[in-house]
């Protein structure tokens, strides 16, 4: 919870400050902080909790003063193959080599798409407004475009929709739809409005349907369009605000 005393700025946890100020996630400020590599006015703090005021002046990170950056939106095609993470653990590729040289500083995935996924994903150094996309009561609806391993019948259909209970969960497209099929398989749109673990894959399984290209082609009213497979684009202040406008 913030702290504020009557007539003063909401105050914040030095490191969530430090994180709304748009230079790096609120781990690496607490990290940064614990470190002795934060000071305000001079005086170094090392507790990442420090009730610190959003508006705080002052503050400074390897004694070099900390000023709120501009606000960074973007969308980039995800290719398949690529983690959704800034570091990998096994060392696989990451989505961030494809910003290599880009020089855009800190920002952050906004939501995830699993490494077998591509296709439409976000990307800000706002956390405010990726809270607003991703929150799971009300942010913005997801739609993919997947190609299953048959073609499913009208009963399989229902059943996205329906939905299943699979490891302790509730498991449900918001809509499923068949767009169009060959001999042997199918690609449908199926729309979520909540964000869980592997979500659509998991959901097929129950049908006995297997993914074979699973593509995210729309956030909210953002649409991924012609934009290059491992290819980003800034959104405009337009799409940005809808994206968030589109929250409910």
């Amino acid at each position: 919870m913030p702290h504020r005393t009557q007539g003063s700025p909401p105050r914040h946890g030095l490191a969530r400050v430090l994180s709304k100020r748009g230079i790096c996630s609120r781990t690496e400020a607490a990290r940064w902080v614990i470190a002795g590599r934060v000071s305000i006015d001079g005086r170094t703090i090392r507790d990442p909790e420090h009730p610190t005021a959003v508006d705080a002046t002052g503050l400074s990170v390897d004694g070099l003063p900390v000023a709120a950056v501009a606000p960074i939106h973007l969308m980039l095609n995800k290719p398949r193959g690529l983690v959704t993470t800034a570091a990998d653990e096994q060392g696989r590729d990451t989505v961030y080599r494809c910003f290599d040289g880009a020089g855009l500083g800190w920002i952050a995935p906004v939501g995830r798409l699993d490494k077998a996924s591509e296709g439409l994903l976000l990307f800000s150094n706002d956390p405010q407004w990726a809270a607003r996309i991703t929150e799971p009561a009300s942010g913005s609806d997801k739609t993919y475009h997947v190609q299953v391993d048959a073609i499913p019948d009208a009963d399989a259909m229902q059943a996205l929709v329906v939905g299943v209970d699979d490891a302790g969960e509730r498991l449900r497209a918001k809509s499923a739809a068949l767009l169009r099929s060959g001999d042997k398989h199918a690609w449908l749109e199926i729309v979520l409005d909540e964000g869980r673990n592997r979500q659509i894959r998991r959901l097929l399984a129950a049908s006995d349907l297997r993914v074979l290209r699973l593509v995210r082609v729309a956030i909210g009213p953002l649409l991924l369009g012609e934009l290059p497979k491992g290819q980003w684009r800034l959104l405009t202040l337009a799409e940005a605000a809808a994206l968030a406008a589109s929250t409910v």
